[in-house]
């Protein structure tokens, strides 16, 4: 029978985690959205976040990057506690919605945020050059399709030269062909030694991560890798396997549930 939660594999690069989570609790609205999670991230991999709306992905993300009020728990990133001032080169942050300006050009947002992180003016041809917006330097990013302002939000957060690179959903909306040439990019970046963590509810996403992190209602089905994760639930996709993560672990509550009536 398979584990609901496999021990995490730690390893691509280095045997030390990118970011340890230990008990992590935090309320939104006066409800818990992570009720003592655990978990551990390879470091020099893509980990994908994986799970419906509201599972708890972006809080967790924002927990990650050291912008979200927690009530108890800790989270390490890169050795030192989430949000220290020594990680914000080192730590990458895309969020949901494009956080760039639109009324400067591609290469005027590239500019400021490298200013912002000391990072070197060179550094603003080379990723423009990697997010491919070579041809549209210097367009306004407003008169951009939502495509393309989404890479040129992912070239604010590459412009640091992160170790850490946090993507929230960074390919919702986008065409096949387009998600597909981010994905090539992330595999890429990660080829070089970063460490990527992409949140995703689009389940045959998951095929491009190294590893994955099954999340709903707050709390982690599975962590293992694409292969192993189809190996041990027998489906033939990760959109299947996650469904039968589900259907299991709502049996072993109603076998609890049922076994609890009958004691009482």
């Amino acid at each position: 029978m398979i584990r609901a939660r496999p021990l995490p594999t730690l390893s691509p690069m280095t045997d030390d985690p990118a970011v340890l989570i230990d008990r992590l609790c935090v309320d939104r609205g006066g409800r818990p959205v992570l009720d003592a999670l655990d978990l551990a991230l390879p470091t020099g991999a893509v980990t994908g976040l994986l799970g419906p709306s509201g599972a708890g992905k972006s809080t967790l993300i924002r927990a990650i990057v050291g912008v979200q009020k927690v009530r108890s728990g800790s989270v390490t990133v890169l050795g030192k506690p989430a949000g220290s001032p020594v990680l914000r080169r080192r730590v990458g942050y895309m969020t949901q919605a494009p956080s760039i300006y639109d009324d400067l050009s591609v290469s005027a947002n590239l500019r400021y945020f490298a200013r912002l992180f000391g990072a070197p003016s060179s550094r603003v041809a080379q990723v423009i050059g990697q997010v491919d917006l070579a041809a549209d330097a210097g367009r306004p990013a407003g008169s951009l399709s939502g495509g393309q302002r989404s890479r040129v939000s992912l070239g604010c957060a590459l412009v640091a030269d992160p170790d850490l690179l946090v993507l929230d959903e960074p390919t919702v909306g986008l065409d096949p062909v387009l998600r597909r040439s981010l994905w090539q990019l992330f595999a890429e970046l990660a080829a070089e030694g970063r460490t990527l963590i992409v949140s995703s509810h689009v389940m045959d996403e998951a095929g491009r991560c190294d590893e994955l992190v099954l999340l709903r209602d707050g709390a982690v089905l599975a962590q293992q890798s694409p292969d192993a994760l189809l190996e041990q639930t027998g489906a033939p996709d990760a959109e299947a396997a996650f469904l039968t993560l589900i259907d299991r672990a709502e049996q072993a509550g109603g076998t609890h549930q049922d076994e609890d009536r009958s004691a009482s």
